[in-house]
């Protein structure tokens, strides 16, 4: 049985959620908003994790899931944990609600089976300069990179690069711009926030998503430097699924292992010269504007993995 943990509405859960059913795969759907109603609980004895999740007055051996997807959010932001017109939450509801999200997490690292992802795994993206590092040795190009809070050095290294991009430094999403002459005159904001500066590498964008040993390719066509926000820029964008060269396919698969990522998704830019840039790997990735847009079967190839056996690891 495959445990799905989020908002079921939100359309990556949703996704995988419609796959189970249509595969007949069995699965349990613990909506996070109920976690209140719920309890969890589990010990390690003789090195194997037995514990029981009692949710909607059912209870679930955790020894029973072959898999858990989980997009769990903050438990605070929930609209059930938040106060509504100036009244506070039930204190004893949103305890429930703290203990039962901190219970699943820890549970999660812990599992005999596989999560896609661990918080541990994805820990890696806190720091995309540090992921970088991981990239590079996995045999992927990573763009000429300045990280830095010193205005002088940022416009030495956009002088000495030509065309640059900023972007943030953590796993906070930011909208990736290209830095402009104008923008030089503000560059003073930079003393109060280290900001990630790189060269702007020419080419085409291409989304790979991993699913353990399989791998999804989409070539992204557009003129906006950050195609997520195409629309405010008045672009558009045309999304192709495409084949991956064999050498970059495996370079993806490894990276994926190397992180303990069985589920992730990579961005990549090939440019004219044929040569494969990578910027970051996505450790929950919202795969679904991609399926979506190219009927890739990315969310039956999730539910195959969290079905198919137990283990953690990222099998091919």
């Amino acid at each position: 049985m495959i445990l799905f943990c989020g908002i079921p509405s939100e359309p990556p859960l949703r996704l995988a959620i419609d796959a189970a059913r249509a595969a007949g795969t069995p699965h349990l759907v613990f909506n996070q908003r109920e976690a209140h109603f719920s309890d969890l609980s589990f010990d390690i004895g003789g090195g194997t994790v037995r514990g029981t999740l009692r949710y909607r007055e059912a209870d679930y051996p955790l020894e029973g899931f072959t898999g858990v997807y989980t997009r769990l959010t903050e438990w605070r932001t929930l609209p059930e944990n938040r106060p509504v017109h100036g009244a506070s939450p039930d204190i004893e509801r949103l305890e429930r609600s703290r203990l039962v999200h901190e219970a699943l997490g820890e549970w999660m690292e812990l599992a005999d089976c596989r999560v896609l992802n661990t918080a541990r795994a994805m820990a890696s993206n806190v720091s995309k300069p540090y992921q970088a590092q991981i990239i590079a040795r996995g045999g992927l190009l990573v763009p000429p990179t300045l990280v830095t809070n010193d205005p002088a050095e940022a416009e030495a290294f956009a002088r000495a690069r030509g065309r640059v991009i900023y972007k943030s430094v953590s796993s906070v999403r930011s909208i990736v711009r290209e830095l402009r002459p104008a923008d030089l005159e503000r560059l003073d904001r930079v003393g109060h926030l280290p900001t990630q500066f790189q060269s702007l590498i020419p080419g085409t964008n291409v989304r790979v998503h991993v699913v353990g040993g399989e791998v999804f390719a989409t070539r992204v066509e557009t003129e906006s430097v950050d195609y997520r926000y195409a629309s405010r820029d008045g672009e558009e964008v045309r999304m192709i699924a495409a084949e991956l060269p064999p050498e970059v396919r495996l370079k993806c698969v490894g990276l994926s292992e190397t992180l303990g990522l069985p589920l992730c998704g990579i961005d990549l830019k090939v440019t004219p010269a044929g040569e494969w840039y990578c910027f970051e790997v996505n450790p929950s990735p919202a795969y679904s504007y991609y399926e979506e847009n190219t009927g890739q079967p990315i969310s039956r190839a999730i539910v195959a993995l969290l079905g198919a056996a137990r283990g953690k690891e990222c099998k091919r």
